[in-house]
């Protein structure tokens, strides 16, 4: 895309907040980012700490969208969300379940026994996965959903295994079980549990690589890693998978572009994982996007003054960044994120057949959590 001519007003306009979370997530404690403000309203840019310059180019293109062209128009007014439980105790996953109105519920697994645990630990680690599941299943419902999320922390013979055993309380799909697209191509050739690609997407070639490779019968987007919510649709037709809309741990500000996004897909068969907020102990907003019976509102919240101001740190560092950052905005073309969207994403139909692998190489690595 091309910068903006007011940019330097833009990110004159830039706050910097930092939030500490709940309960650690993926390392993080404090979540940090920035807000810019535009004709159109505030846009988010969050990149995490280990990002460079070229790679948060496109969180800062999806920022200045929302600040200064808006959204498509939404295709429907609220947007189904899942409770996401966390790697606690059965009857603790049975609580969160049951208190949290959703009727999809993401368990987080493969967290409990750490690398290079043996047979016994490993096991213990299994059985508290199995039974986490189970109670979640039970909290839900035969009517509920249940998907399970290993964040790529299984080789493709474990997962066979786990997938065999948790298929038995109906998994709706298993997100990431694998780190790279050689793996899942395998797992996915191997079981009847459709697969979820997360982490092996950050860029906007990656879920037609997915697709190429046969990885997966799913994928997961984020809008601010690639490039802001046209960018994200752009990249959704041209893979042509089943979409799930998530979130990068954003403020209310970057969750209403992640709603935008799944309120303007045509389809949106599941569940979508914007229900974040409570991974946050404030915002910078009154009136936070949280979930109503399972449910996000498409709204846009107003940034409330008081509220930033509570969270609010030195600007500086995070205007330094976004002007790096904007240097490479002439990389990231219009409406793809940063590569290639457009264009056949694999021969075939879409997800390919799962005994073939999908037509494409299988090759790849995951490339990290966002």
């Amino acid at each position: 895309m091309t910068a903006p001519p007011d940019l330097e007003a833009l990110l004159g306009s830039l706050r910097a907040f930092a939030i500490p979370m709940t309960t650690k997530f993926r390392g993080i404690t404090v979540r940090e980012g920035a807000l810019i403000r535009g004709p159109a309203g505030w846009g988010e840019f969050s990149p995490f700490a280990e990002y460079g310059p070229r790679e948060s180019a496109r969180w800062l293109a999806s920022a200045l969208e929302a600040a200064t062209a808006g959204w498509p128009a939404p295709v429907r007014d609220r947007v189904p969300v899942n409770v996401t439980v966390p790697a606690v105790p059965a009857a603790r996953a049975h609580e969160i379940a049951a208190a949290s109105g959703c009727r999809t519920a993401k368990v987080k697994v493969a967290e409990r026994a750490p690398a290079g645990a043996g047979d016994g630990e490993r096991g213990r680690a299994d059985a508290e996965d199995i039974a986490r599941v189970e109670a979640v299943r039970d909290a839900l419902g035969p009517d509920g959903r249940v998907r399970i999320d290993v964040n790529g922390r299984w080789d493709v013979a474990h997962a066979t295994r786990m997938l065999a055993e948790l298929d038995r309380f109906g998994l709706e799909y298993a997100e990431q079980p694998c780190a790279t697209l050689a793996e899942m191509a395998e797992l996915r050739r191997a079981v009847r549990v459709p697969l979820a690609a997360d982490e092996s997407i950050r860029r906007a070639e990656d879920p037609l690589r997915v697709r190429a490779a046969g990885a997966a019968d799913i994928v997961v987007l984020k809008v601010q890693p690639l490039g802001g919510v046209r960018a994200a649709l752009r990249i959704a037709e041209a893979c042509g998978l089943p979409v799930v809309v998530s979130s990068a741990v954003d403020s209310s500000v970057g969750l209403a572009a992640g709603v935008a996004l799944a309120a303007a897909l045509p389809e949106l068969p599941y569940a979508c994982g914007l229900a974040t907020m409570s991974l946050l102990a404030g915002d910078v907003t009154a009136a936070p996007l949280a979930a109503a019976d399972g449910f996000l509102p498409v709204r846009r919240p107003a940034v409330s003054a008081a509220q930033l101001a509570r969270w609010e740190v030195d600007p500086g560092p995070w205007r330094d960044r976004a002007a790096a950052a904007a240097k490479f905005l002439g990389e990231v073309a219009p409406g793809d994120g940063g590569g290639p969207a457009g264009g056949d994403a694999g021969g075939g139909p879409a997800g390919g057949d799962r005994r073939d692998g999908g037509g494409g190489p299988a090759g790849g690595d995951a490339g990290g959590a966002w």
